[in-house]
């Protein structure tokens, strides 16, 4: 090889070594600045990471919200009506935070299992719901009516909502069921 072919050649793979630097430095930067979402359903099944920031969302239980008298803690129940978690946060709550609403949290989980939260941030209108906190709502809600209606099918006496009404939907399901095992006997 001549001494313009090797210069050639060293050029080139220093130019390949230093865009290969670069692209995992950028992409090492990146990865530390993802904060992922993550439901209450996902978290208590462990799916969640530890020691690293990430987001939670669902809606603010009612009744949950317990502030500390003459500081800025809070502590509530976030839910995605599966599944709750408590959060606490030290700071001032959005204007628009209030028990059953939805919002999003973001930082860490604590030693307890508890998510201990750096920011919370809620929706900005009545109308206007997160797509992620939707979506675990709505997949909450078909996780707890399948449970619900396994008890019924197995004889069961239906839990009581929080509010000490009988669920709406098992009722309507109990209905519906009862006229069809008579037809079927």
């Amino acid at each position: 090889m001549n001494s313009i072919r090797k210069r050639r050649l060293y050029l080139v793979l220093l130019i390949v070594f230093g865009v290969g630097i670069a692209a995992s430095l950028i992409l090492f930067a990146l990865r530390q600045n993802i904060n992922l979402f993550y439901t209450p359903t996902q978290v208590i099944q462990g799916e969640a990471p530890h020691n690293h920031v990430f987001r939670i969302g669902g809606l603010v239980e009612k009744g949950s919200v317990k502030r500390q008298r003459g500081s800025l803690e809070v502590s509530f129940v976030l839910t995605d009506l599966a599944h709750d978690v408590t959060v606490d946060y030290t700071g001032i709550l959005p204007d628009l935070f209030r028990e059953g609403q939805a919002i999003v949290a973001q930082g860490k989980l604590g030693n307890k299992g508890e998510f201990v939260a750096d920011q919370v941030l809620a929706k900005h209108d009545s109308t206007y719901m997160p797509p992620e906190v939707k979506d675990a709502l709505q997949k909450g809600r078909k996780m707890r009516l399948s449970t619900h209606m396994q008890q019924l099918s197995q004889g069961q006496k239906a839990p009581q909502a929080q509010n000490g009404r009988r669920m709406q939907v098992v009722q309507e399901q109990r209905q519906q069921t009862a006229p069809n095992k008579e037809t079927n006997l």
